[in-house]
C-alpha cells in the first residue's frame, strides 16, 4: 500500500521548499521530492546567487580599473578565471548544504526522487542516486514547483553552430577573447557585462527595439550608453537571419533597420529566456490545464485541478525569486484551507512586483511602469531626477542614471517606480516601502533624509510631483 500525505511538493526550490515549509507548520502531513542532479534549487545552484558571486568579481576588476579617477595609483588588474569560479563554487556549495539542511531536518518527509503523475491523486517515483524511495505515493494535494530550463529558439544554424547557456558560463573558466549574446533582457545583460568587465569584446544582439523591453524606454535607453561607453556594441531591433561556424569563429548574420549585418566571436550565450520544466511529470494525466507551457493557476495558486497548485516558475507571471517564495506560501496555506474544506483567503498580488538587473549601474522597478499605467486607463503624474545632479553620486562617480516615480493624479498615490544608477538594488525599496501602505509624493517628500546619501534623490522627483498634485 502507498504512503498516503497530505500534501505532495514537487520541486525542492525556493517555491516548494516556502510551500512545504509553510503546510508543515499549518499542521499538514507533507512530503517534498526532489528530482534534480543537486538540492538547492534554480536560485542557489544556477542562478540569482551563482551569477551575483562571479558578477562581484568582475564588477571589482572593472572598478580597480577606475583608480586614477580617485587618485589611487595601481597596476592592471588580471583577472584569475579559474578562482573567480573557485570562490563562486565555494559559495554555493554552503549556501546549497544549507538548505539541504533544511530539507532533511524540516518537519516534513524528504525524497531525493523525480515525479510522475500516474493520476490526480498519485506518483511514481524514480530514486535519484542512492536513496531509497517508495515505488509510489499518494496526496490528498500537490504543490508543483519544478522551476525553468533555458528555453530553446528555432535559429536556423544555432544548433548545428553550437552555444552556450547561462549554464555553461558557470562553468567556463578558460578566457575567451570575444562572446556573442543573443538576447536584451536580466539574464543576457548580466552575463555581457560579466564578461565585459573581465575585458572580453561582446556584442549584444537584441530582438526588441530596446533592452529591456518590460521597463520604460529610458532604462534601457541608460544601459545601452553605458555598455557602449564601456566598448560593448549593441544592436536593437534586430532579426537574426543564419548562425554558423566560419573556421574558428561564430557568425552570427541579422537584419538590423532592412540592413544586413553580422558578427563574429569565438563563442555565443543564448540568453533569449527560459521555459518552464514540466519534463517527466506527464501533466496530462492530472489534468493541468497547460497554456504556452505553463501550468494555468488562479491568484489563489489553484490550477484547473482544484487540489492541485503550482507555484513559481512553471505557472509565472514573473520569473523571479522572491514572488516564487510568496507564490509557494500562499499554497501552502491555501492547501489547508481547502483540506479543511473551507474558503481560499490567500491571494497573490503583483501590485508591488520587483525586478532587478545587477548590471552596473543596477537597474530597478517596482509596481507599475509608465506604459503599463497608460494600458491600464490611469491618469498618472511621473517625475525623474538624474544621478549627475546629484552630490553623494557625483562623489561616488556615479554619474550615469536616474530615479522615477510614477504616481497617480488623483491624489499622488505612488504606483510605480524606476531607477537606474549605483545601489539601485537597494534604493528601489524605499518606494516599495510606500507603497505597501499606499503612500503619496507629498508623503514620500516630508520624509527625513540624511544628507549626503544616495536615498535623499528620491525627495526630487516626489516633491516635483507633490506640486503638480491637486487636492
Amino acid at each position: 500500500m502507498a504512503q498516503t500525505f497530505d500534501l505532495a511538493v514537487i520541486g525542492a526550490g525556493s517555491a516548494g521548499f516556502a510551500a512545504a515549509r509553510t503546510a508543515a507548520a499549518l499542521g499538514l502531513r507533507v512530503v517534498i521530492l526532489e528530482g534534480g542532479k543537486q538540492v538547492g534549487g534554480l536560485c542557489i545552484l544556477r542562478g540569482c546567487m551563482p551569477t551575483k558571486t562571479m558578477l562581484e568579481s568582475a564588477h571589482r576588476n572593472h572598478e580597480i580599473g577606475r583608480a586614477a579617477e580617485f587618485g589611487i595609483r595601481v597596476g592592471k588588474p588580471k583577472p584569475d578565471w579559474k578562482e573567480i569560479l573557485k570562490r563562486k563554487d565555494r559559495l554555493i556549495r554552503e549556501f546549497a548544504d544549507y538548505r539541504k539542511g533544511h530539507l532533511d531536518k524540516g518537519n516534513f518527509t524528504f525524497y531525493r526522487a523525480r515525479a510522475q503523475f500516474l493520476g490526480s491523486h498519485r506518483l511514481m517515483l524514480e530514486a535519484v542516486g542512492k536513496d531509497k524511495v517508495p515505488a509510489e505515493i499518494e496526496s490528498k494535494s500537490f504543490v508543483v514547483a519544478t522551476g525553468s530550463r533555458t528555453a530553446r529558439r528555432e535559429i536556423p544554424g544555432l544548433e548545428k553552430t553550437g552555444y552556450w547557456t547561462s549554464d555553461e558560463c558557470l562553468k567556463d573558466s578558460k578566457p575567451i577573447k570575444s562572446l556573442i549574446v543573443l538576447g536584451g533582457r536580466a539574464v543576457a545583460l548580466e552575463f555581457a557585462q560579466y564578461y565585459a568587465h573581465l575585458g572580453v569584446k561582446v556584442t549584444v544582439i537584441q530582438r526588441s527595439s530596446q533592452l529591456l523591453p518590460e521597463s520604460d524606454s529610458e532604462v534601457g535607453q541608460v544601459l545601452e550608453k553605458v555598455f557602449r561607453q564601456n566598448g560593448t556594441d549593441v544592436f536593437c531591433g534586430t532579426e537574426i537571419v543564419q548562425v554558423m561556424q566560419k573556421g574558428k569563429m561564430k557568425r552570427v548574420e541579422f537584419l538590423q533597420g532592412g540592413k544586413k549585418k553580422a558578427v563574429e566571436a569565438e563563442q555565443i550565450l543564448q540568453a533569449l529566456g527560459r521555459e518552464p520544466d514540466l519534463s517527466g511529470l506527464d501533466c496530462d494525466e492530472a489534468g493541468l490545464e497547460i497554456t504556452k507551457g505553463k501550468i494555468v493557476v488562479s491568484e489563489t495558486q489553484q490550477s484547473s485541478v482544484p487540489h492541485i497548485f503550482a507555484a513559481g516558475d512553471v505557472c509565472g507571471p514573473y520569473e523571479v525569486v522572491h514572488l516564487a517564495i510568496q507564490q509557494g506560501e500562499v499554497a501552502g496555506k491555501n492547501v489547508a484551507q481547502l483540506l479543511k474544506g473551507g474558503d481560499l483567503r490567500e491571494k497573490m498580488d503583483y501590485r508591488m512586483k520587483l525586478e532587478v538587473i545587477f548590471t552596473s549601474p543596477e537597474a530597478a522597478g517596482v509596481g507599475y511602469s509608465e506604459r503599463e499605467c497608460r494600458e491600464r486607463g490611469w491618469e498618472i503624474v511621473t517625475a525623474s531626477y538624474p544621478f549627475a545632479d546629484h552630490g553623494k553620486s557625483i562623489v561616488m562617480g556615479e554619474l550615469n542614471g536616474f530615479v522615477k516615480l510614477i504616481a497617480l493624479k488623483q491624489r499622488g498615490e505612488i504606483v510605480g517606480a524606476e531607477v537606474v544608477g549605483p545601489h539601485a538594488s537597494d534604493l528601489i525599496h524605499e518606494p516599495m516601502a510606500v507603497m505597501r501602505y499606499r503612500g503619496t509624493a507629498k508623503e514620500m517628500a516630508e520624509m527625513p533624509h540624511y544628507h549626503p546619501t544616495l536615498s535623499e534623490i528620491w525627495t526630487y522627483p516626489a516633491e516635483e510631483i507633490a506640486e503638480k498634485i491637486t487636492f
